[in-house]
């Protein structure tokens, strides 16, 4: 089975989706940040921090060719994976890609449910931070929408929702449901 790989804006669930669809297709789930960090032994702040963002980039780059290789896979990418380098035409060749895409209010929402920490954002006023989804969102948006099929996410507040969003990703790659 080919890859599945998740993109969209932070907080739109592709994690938590991602996880899902995973379980009901048989395949084995990797957070792509997760992984960087699992290999670098380092948190992704530590590493903006210490080495910058092209570094971290070009880490991106690699872990993301090297999970893509594995097989029945579902990755859940990081917000910016697919706005670097050819990622998302790399994504489309080999695997199935989806488009998680939530409007600014439903991102909001979800940040507000977040326990992580997310340093790009601390210290915004809910003005500023609105501002800040807004217009990366914009800048981000024409990379997203390169993926193969695009599933809206509403808010994820309970089991029920990610199910039935797992539910159509499933439906919209066509891959089987082990559930």
């Amino acid at each position: 089975m080919k890859a599945l790989l998740l993109v969209g804006y932070m907080c739109v669930g592709k994690t938590t989706v991602g996880r899902e669809v995973a379980k009901r297709t048989g395949r084995m789930f990797y957070d792509l940040d997760w992984y960087i960090e699992d290999r670098f032994r380092k948190r992704i702040p530590q590493i903006f921090a210490e080495e910058g963002e092209a570094r971290f980039r070009d880490m991106e780059r690699r872990m993301l060719h090297e999970l893509a290789e594995f097989e029945d896979v579902a990755v859940s990418c990081g917000g910016g994976t697919p706005c670097h380098f050819d990622n998302i035409d790399y994504m489309n060749t080999v695997g199935t890609t989806v488009y998680l895409q939530a409007a600014p209010e439903t991102i909001l929402a979800h940040l507000a449910l977040a326990k992580g920490r997310r340093p790009l954002l601390e210290g915004k006023t809910p003005d500023e931070l609105e501002a800040y989804v807004r217009n990366q969102l914009a800048e981000r948006e024409p990379y997203y929408t390169k993926a193969q099929h695009t599933v809206h996410v509403d808010i994820l507040d309970d089991i029920n929702k990610v199910s039935r969003l797992a539910e159509r990703i499933i439906k919209a790659e066509g891959a089987y449901s082990l559930s």
